[in-house]
């Protein structure tokens, strides 16, 4: 995505119960296929059936941990995050995997998504005695579940289940179980596989695949797993509410060599780029893509249309997660720190440059004006998705509505904006003939408005870091018979 100012990958999150395995190298491999869903910070937690061991550290999986690390984190049971910010600051005390302890011991619990009703449920837990050491949503769900009633797992994720509102796909790690749940709309992806016989589970079924791990299906909205010395047991812990997957997976996030409900994501991306070519056809000399995500839509452009495809620019890859940051004039360039355009393939050509999304408008121009630089002739941009109106509370750090260009400006005024030749959006009826799913279950927000739950839209991730406001207690929370012992 062009436009990385405004839209930012969610999270990762991989979980493995196997004795007899090295779960902390498995859970590093598993975490390190899921960097493209968050890249600021990394952790790991691994439980021996006594005791939780966590290690995490700011910056990418690999710049995280060592085979030292490693070595410290012995045990059977694994859980793994990688964060990028969506509730709470980027700092180390808001990395995950967070550990707490409860009236049921220690638990640690990696996160993705945005609980909705956040705020409330903070506030009537810190009325309820309980001491948060970190900003995020995640430290709520972490207590929630170390205190819930219920005789056992499968009760206690069931009652979190029925109080926490909004996105969560997670794996929470005791000293001697595995827990894998996703929230009853199914927003966020999990992804359960069978590995040496032991169970994996992950955000992503790429994950698996590094592994070697045979995928067993997804869980369902609404679904939970539970791993200990007994098996694996299966539940819905909460009724399913309609499905609602982020549609955004199959245009952006996921890898394009992971399965979404059956299906690959690379020819999907590539259906998009065909139907694209379809909605807005134009007459031009060269289809490229702004790597990486938009290529295989490029691809798909040039097929449908039989205008030639070629890499037009070339990504730098590392420079998404660094500790030294640019001078001000190489931050003023931003863009040509990211691609550099390769000239003697765009010279003189008019070109169509497909990417999946505009969000605020701020680097799509760069991006124009490189490429013309560069000796384009045309520059005619297509994007693979509906314009974005509407921000997301569900885990995407996505501008304000105000921020978002396509919630300000027409489509002529955005392309003006850009300094496009001409622009193009996929239509939402084009998206999903693509997908070849029905709308319905999806989460299509982003683009029309229609949320699947109420919620708030004026959300600051920051908010648990500035002093706290009178906030409505939880009532569902009321009735709950805590136990007292929270050590």
């Amino acid at each position: 995505m062009s436009d990385h100012s405004g839209f930012r990958e969610k999270c990762g999150v991989f979980g493995v119960y196997a004795p007899g395995e090295d779960v902390a190298r498995l859970t590093f491999y598993g975490i390190y296929a899921l960097q493209h869903r968050g890249q600021e910070s990394a952790g790991i937690a691994t439980a021996d059936g006594r005791t939780i061991h966590l290690r995490l550290g700011m910056g990418l999986v690999s710049q995280v941990f060592d085979e030292d690390d490693l070595r410290h984190l012995p045990g059977y049971i694994a859980i793994g995050h990688t964060r990028y910010s969506t509730t709470g600051s980027s700092s180390l005390p808001n990395a995950q995997p967070i550990l707490v302890e409860g009236a049921h011991g220690s638990l640690a619990v990696a996160h993705n998504g945005n609980l909705v009703n956040a705020e409330v449920l903070r506030y009537t837990l810190e009325e309820m005695g309980f001491q948060f050491r970190t900003s995020t949503d995640t430290e709520i769900i972490a207590h929630l579940l170390a205190s819930a009633p219920g005789a056992d797992w499968r009760e206690r994720v069931g009652n979190v289940m029925r109080v926490a509102k909004g996105a969560y796909s997670l794996v929470a790690l005791t000293p001697e179980a595995l827990i894998a749940m996703r929230d009853p709309w199914g927003i966020r992806p999990l992804c359960l596989g069978r590995l040496n016989g032991g169970y994996v589970v992950a955000s992503e079924t790429c994950a698996l695949d590094h592994l070697g791990a045979e995928l067993v299906r997804e869980l369902g909205p609404g679904e939970a797993a539970v791993v200990d010395a007994r098996g694996l047991q299966l539940f819905q812990a909460a009724p399913p509410e309609k499905p609602s997957l982020c549609v955004f997976e199959f245009i952006y996030f996921a890898r394009p060599d992971s399965v979404l409900r059956g299906q690959l994501i690379y020819p999907v991306r590539m259906a998009m780029g065909r139907q694209l070519a379809r909605e807005h056809p134009v007459e031009a000399d060269l289809v490229i893509g702004v790597p990486d995500s938009a290529t295989p839509a490029a691809i798909g452009f040039s097929h449908q249309s039989g205008i030639p495809y070629a890499e037009g620019l070339v990504k730098n890859r590392y420079v998404g997660r660094t500790f030294i940051q640019p001078d001000q004039r190489l931050r003023d360039m931003g863009v040509y720190l990211k691609f550099n355009p390769l000239r003697e393939v765009i010279d003189g050509k008019r070109l169509v440059v497909v990417d999946d999304s505009i969000v605020r408008g701020t680097t799509t121009p760069k991006v124009v004006e490189m490429l013309r630089r560069a000796g384009a002739r045309e520059v005619h941009m297509r994007i693979c998705s509906p314009p974005i109106r509407h921000p997301c509370p569900f885990g995407i750090d996505m501008a304000t509505r105000w921020e978002l260009i396509a919630n300000e400006k027409s489509v002529e005024e955005i392309r003006r904006h850009i300094g496009a030749d001409s622009l193009g959006y996929l239509s939402m009826e084009g998206l999903m003939q693509a997908v070849g799913q029905a709308r319905e279950s999806f989460c299509t927000a982003c683009f029309s408005g229609d949320y699947p739950m109420p919620v708030q839209l004026q959300m600051d991730k920051l908010a648990f870091e500035r002093p706290a406001e009178p906030a409505q207690r939880e009532p569902a929370l009321a009735g709950w018979s805590w136990e007292r012992d929270r050590r």
